[in-house]
Formats: structure tokens, C-alpha cells, sequence
């Protein structure tokens, strides 16, 4: 019995100290835990204030810059009997005020002529010569636009209907820019190049775009007919004439060009895949051979289409030449319009004319609203036809005869290959889309 005694009160002992045991470790997690907890919501303390602290310089910067904003935007009021008096004891008078600097501007279209064979295309690009930068010269000194539209033309609301090239001419390029009520047209003229005339003005809807409202442009291609003789023959460039059945042969290539095709082939930096390489062909057509006044045959190609890409219609002459000479045949023409990538000749661009822009839509809509005139300017037709005769065709006429510039290109079209490519395909267009710049790039 002692025995027993014993060993349950040694038993008891040991279960006592363990449980002691286990509540001392058990004490001692607690407080390691309370601890971090502490810790933690201390340095979480810390981080908010230090991110508010932060937020408070960086909302202060801000205040700061509109500050400065405000302050630079803020007129100054000019105490005039002062600086009036001070100006006159240094012998300098102050300009009286000019109301032409507060006139009031309303959203026109211009109707504008030019030969571009001198020009480094429409668009104004710093250091170079170009329709636009005329232009706007001629606008800020008959004050039809501000010296701050005439640094940033979007100021004025300005946008051509297409941006020509290089070297290529417009008998009807159309432009929409907010300009005066009223205008001399004839002093304007006066201080433009011979290349370049404004010949008509007509006021719009505020909400007018030139290039927007725009469905569809005509643009011309006139060369020798000497370019389709066949290459195998030796032909002069003054003696050649066209025949029928080549004549024919011509209009059923260029017929082959008409409706919604990809033309990826037929500029540069597109892929098949890019939707805007889709372009809608209404027609293409030949007009019949005539004589220059220098004595050889010419042939004007006519193409009309919603819009086109860069260089597009200069490739579509040289391929259409190229099938007709027999440099290659119309396959070639139809693997362009697939998702191969051809090596195409590119035709020259003097004979390139952007002949007509079309608004159908716009003049159905507001040309008989009473308010406004449609846009088909045919007060102005005579004097286009003659400015186009005399400084856009006998351009084209003077320099075939004496330069030679198509014979000369004919002679490259054995070099190229009419087939495959070897160089890298241009990069997808990110998301299936390509970027606004690239599209409607006319010539």
C-alpha cells in the first residue's frame, strides 16, 4: 500500500511539472506574438505617415506649378499714359491699334492650285520648300490668320484633303482653315509663286474637315504612250504612236485594279494582315492618245478611290506598264494582291496630279440648306483648266521632252523581279490596327 502511495504521488509530481511546463512555453509564444503584432502595427503607423508626408510635398509641387501656370496665363494690366510718356521721351510712339487683330474667323474651304515640281511635297516640314509653308506666308501677311496660327496651323482649324509628295502637282486640292469674311483674293495671289493659286473660298459647317468630310479623290497620271511600247522593240519617243489593240490592252490592265483590294504591295511599312491596306478602287480608266506641243504622244490614266496610300498609285502605273511592255504578266499583278510580298517598279512622280476632291456627301447634306454653297466650284472651272494647262501639264510636257525621265525609268523595269522578296515582311500592326499617321498617307 505504501508502494502505491508513493508511485501516484511521484506520478502526480510529474504531470504537475509538465503541465507547468507547458504553460510557460505557452506564456512565452503569447508575448512573442503580442510583440510582432506591435511591432508591426507601429512600422505600418510609420509607413502611413511617412506616405502622407509624401503625399503633401507632392501635392504642394502641384499647387506650386499651377501657381506659376496661373501667373504666366494672367494678364497684365499695362498703365498706358505711362508707358506712353516714357516711350515718347525715347522718340518711339506706340503702333495705334490694328482691327484686323480682332477679326472675326469662320471655318472656310479653299480651293488651291500648284505645280509641285519644285516642292518638297504639301506638307510644311522645317527647311524645306513646300506648298503649305507659301501658303501660310502669303495668310499671316494679309492677317487671314495670326502669327499664332501661322506656328501652330491647328490653331486655325487647317487640314488639307490630301497630302501630295514630292514633286506631284494638284489642280483641286481642297483645304478647310478659319479665316476673315472678307478676303482679296487677288492681292493674295499676288504675293504667291507662279506655282501656286488660290481660286476660290467658300464658308462651311464649324464641324468641317477637309480630309474627314472627303469620300473619294481623283488623282491623274499623264506620261508618253512610248512607255507602253513593247520592250522589245526600238521606239523614239517623238515618232511613237499608240495603236488600238495596245491602247486596249492598257484599259483592260488597268481595269484589273478596280474594287475593295489589299494593296500592301503597293506602298511601304504595311502588312497584309493591316486592315488599312484594304483600299476601295471606283474606277481607273485611259483617256485617248494626244499630242503635246512638243510633238509626242501622251495618254492621261484616271483613278478614283475613297483614299490612297503612299506611293500606291505611282506602283499601280508601274506595274500596269511593266504588263503591258511584257517586262512581266498579269499574274504578277494578281499574287500582288495577296499575302506575298512582290518586288513592284515604282513609276515617276512628275506625271502624278491630284485632280479633283470629292464631297457628295457633304454637298447632299448642306449644299442646299440655303446657308451654304456645294463644293463642286464650277464658278471656278476655267480658270483651274487654265492654270492646270499652263503651269501643271506644260510642266509635265516640257520636262518629258527634254529630260527624257520616263524613257530613262523604262530602262530599269529588267531589273526587277516581279517575284518574291527577300528582305523581312514589315511587323504586324500592333492589335490588328495600324497607327492614324500611316493611314490615308495620300500621295
Amino acid at each position: 500500500m505504501l508502494f502505491k502511495h508513493i508511485l501516484s504521488s511521484y506520478t502526480k509530481a510529474v504531470r504537475l511539472k509538465t503541465l507547468l511546463l507547458n504553460e510557460s512555453k505557452y506564456c512565452h509564444r503569447y508575448k512573442s506574438f503580442a510583440a510582432a503584432m506591435s511591432e508591426a502595427l507601429d512600422k505600418l503607423e510609420l509607413d502611413n505617415a511617412a506616405k502622407k508626408a509624401a503625399k503633401a510635398v507632392e501635392d504642394e509641387a502641384v499647387k506650386d506649378t499651377n501657381r506659376i501656370k496661373r501667373n504666366l496665363k494672367r494678364k497684365k494690366w499695362v498703365d498706358w499714359k505711362t508707358q506712353d510718356d516714357e516711350e515718347a521721351a525715347n522718340g518711339t510712339k506706340r503702333a495705334p491699334f490694328d482691327p484686323a487683330d480682332r477679326i472675326k474667323r469662320k471655318k472656310s474651304a479653299i480651293l488651291l492650285s500648284y505645280c509641285g515640281a519644285n516642292y518638297y511635297g504639301m506638307q510644311r516640314n522645317p527647311g524645306m520648300q513646300t506648298i503649305e509653308e507659301e501658303l501660310f506666308k502669303a495668310m499671316l501677311k494679309h492677317k487671314w490668320i495670326t502669327e499664332d496660327s501661322y506656328d501652330q496651323a491647328q490653331i486655325a482649324c487647317f487640314q488639307r484633303a490630301a497630302r501630295t509628295d514630292k514633286g506631284v502637282s494638284a489642280a483641286r486640292q481642297i483645304c478647310s482653315v478659319k479665316l476673315p469674311e472678307e478676303l482679296d483674293l487677288e492681292a493674295f495671289n499676288a504675293d504667291l509663286p507662279e506655282q501656286i493659286r488660290l481660286f476660290g473660298v467658300e464658308r462651311v459647317t464649324k464641324g468641317f474637315n477637309a480630309k474627314d468630310q472627303c469620300n473619294a479623290r481623283t488623282y491623274t497620271y499623264t506620261l508618253p504612250t512610248v512607255a507602253f511600247a513593247p520592250c522589245e522593240a526600238e521606239s523614239e519617243q517623238e515618232t511613237f504612236r499608240i495603236g488600238t489593240e495596245l491602247l486596249e490592252k492598257v484599259k483592260e490592265t488597268l481595269k484589273l485594279y478596280e474594287g475593295t483590294k489589299n494593296f500592301h504591295n503597293f506602298t511601304s511599312k504595311k502588312n497584309f494582315l493591316d486592315p488599312s491596306a484594304k483600299r476601295f478602287i471606283m474606277s481607273f480608266t485611259s483617256s485617248e492618245p494626244f499630242q503635246s506641243p512638243h510633238g509626242v504622244e501622251f495618254v492621261t490614266l484616271k483613278v478614283k478611290g475613297q483614299s490612297f496610300m503612299l506611293h500606291q498609285i505611282r506602283k499601280m502605273v508601274g506595274l500596269a506598264i511593266a504588263i503591258v511592255r511584257g517586262n512581266t504578266t498579269a499574274i504578277t499583278l494578281e499574287r500582288a494582291l495577296t499575302e506575298e510580298r512582290l518586288d513592284l517598279p515604282m513609276a515617276p512622280g512628275l506625271g502624278l496630279v491630284l485632280d479633283t476632291v470629292h464631297y457628295e456627301r457633304y454637298n447632299e447634306r448642306y449644299g442646299k440648306d440655303g446657308i451654304h454653297n456645294p463644293l463642286t466650284w464650277e464658278a471656278q472651272e476655267t480658270q483651274v483648266q487654265d492654270f492646270v494647262e499652263r503651269q501643271i501639264f506644260s510642266q509635265i510636257y516640257k520636262t518629258e521632252a527634254e529630260q527624257r525621265n520616263m524613257l530613262d525609268w523604262i530602262g530599269t523595269l529588267h531589273y526587277h523581279s516581279y517575284d518574291t522578296r527577300k528582305d523581312e515582311p514589315p511587323p504586324a500592326p500592333v492589335g490588328g490596327k495600324s497607327s492614324k499617321a500611316d493611314d490615308d498617307n495620300d500621295e
